[in-house]
């Protein structure tokens, strides 16, 4: 049966829900507070990344941010502050960050990384619309036999798990990238991987979906919403107010506020990263991260973007100065040909991730209301994740058999 669908939030979770249910013929509405043309969906890496088998919430993350949290310019920073959400939140990541939910974790990690691989290779092949998609692997530099050495375990998890994955000498990852003299020991490289230019991809599936006849309404904010039971008979804007059989809270960073309004406890961070653009030639053409840093190193349609950091200080679109210029001073001393102007600099932008304190995300129907499904909390995978999370809201409200088992990713989870 089609419904009347709206979709609270026009991010990549947003618009790839609006896509799968546009094609099983529901009635899609989107409503966005912004003109979906900036945020953390337009700022990533770009990454499609099966390889990235262990959630945020790991072990070594908690002694890595003791260490960096009052470093402001630290790859991993924690703004301090006497908030009762984060502090809840901060004590929920504590206790996911074991050997053994890990271990758990890491299954459910790789199947919707690939289903969403899969998913972005099905839309390439469609006559929906083109857009740059390039499926080469991605190189882990490192310039400490320490942190090679740390990364080739993780590596070695992956070979276990049926990935291509390869340690690399210095001169062997010349044959990847023949032109650069990089300042490197050595690098870890994962064939699974691919990577995208996500500004194009967003604007041309906006585009698509709205020659399609799905309805957006932009700049708006939610402001209330109406409940009758243990369902929602509608939400208001600031211009308006839309009715509808079922709801999805795809808000990103914003999911956890406006789950407040439903009296549910949605457990979010914002993770706030930022991106270097580099418009001219870099004669970068590999996929990269570079380890020690956190940076990741993309070559996109027209420029290279360098983004990295994850900043939890709440929701704010503030730039700070001595972040960015990590992210260059970084670059910088891997590339040894490279040189990041202040310019580039100056034009930085930021985007906030939505961070569960497990590192899943938030993917299903909670049961305190029959007619709301909730996409979010996808963290650093939401770009990877886009496509596989939208068919599976998709497949929850037309009640058919979900492609992945998705009872690790229920709204309603416990983090105990």
């Amino acid at each position: 049966m089609n419904k009347e669908i709206v979709i609270i939030g026009g991010g990549i979770i947003g618009l790839c829900s609006a896509y799968y249910l546009h094609k099983e013929g529901h009635k899609v509405t989107v409503i966005d507070k912004s003109d979906i043309t900036k945020g953390a969906s337009f700022v990533n890496a770009g990454y499609i990344t099966p390889s990235h088998l262990i959630p945020l919430s790991s072990p070594g993350m908690i002694t890595k941010g003791l260490k960096w949290m009052f470093n402001s310019s630290s790859p991993f920073y924690v703004k301090p502050r006497l908030d009762m959400d984060f502090l809840k939140w901060a004590w929920a990541f504590k206790r996911s960050a074991t050997a053994f939910k890990v271990e758990k974790a890491i299954p459910v990690i790789k199947d919707i990384n690939l289903l969403g691989r899969k998913l972005y290779e099905d839309i390439k092949t469609s006559d929906a619309f083109d857009f740059h998609y390039e499926h080469k692997g991605l190189l882990m530099y490192y310039q400490t036999e320490k942190a090679g050495e740390e990364e080739w375990i993780v590596g070695q998890r992956g070979i276990l798990e049926g990935f291509d994955v390869k340690h690399l000498s210095k001169d062997e990852v010349k044959a990847y990238e023949p032109d650069l003299d990089l300042n490197i020991k050595g690098a870890i490289y994962y064939g699974c991987d691919a990577h995208m230019t996500p500004q194009e991809f967003m604007r041309k599936i906006h585009a698509f979906l709205k020659s399609q006849g799905v309805t957006f309404y932009t700049n708006e904010s939610v402001e209330d919403i109406i409940i009758s039971g243990n369902k929602i008979t509608e939400i208001k804007s600031s211009k308006r107010t839309l009715k509808a059989d079922e709801f999805i809270l795809a808000a990103g960073s914003w999911s956890g506020l406006l789950a407040k309004k439903l009296n549910l406890k949605l457990s979010i961070q914002a993770g706030k990263g930022y991106r270097i653009n580099v418009e001219r030639p870099t004669g970068i053409t590999m996929p990269a991260i570079l380890i020690e840093r956190k940076v990741a190193v993309t070559p996109m349609q027209g420029f290279t973007r360098f983004a990295g950091t994850m900043e939890l200080g709440g929701i704010n679109h503030k730039i700070r100065t001595n972040r960015v210029e990590a992210i260059a001073n970084a670059a910088e001393s891997y590339y040894k040909d490279l040189k990041i102007k202040s310019s580039e600099i100056t034009n930085a932008a930021c985007g906030l991730r939505p961070c569960s304190p497990d590192g899943l995300p938030y993917i299903g129907k909670s049961k305190a209301y029959k007619n709301l499904t909730i996409a979010s909390g996808h963290a650093m995978m939401g770009w990877s994740l886009g496509p596989a999370t939208g068919k599976l809201v998709s497949e929850i409200i037309s009640e058919k058999q979900t492609s992945l088992d998705i009872k690790p990713f229920h709204p309603d989870r416990k983090f105990n």
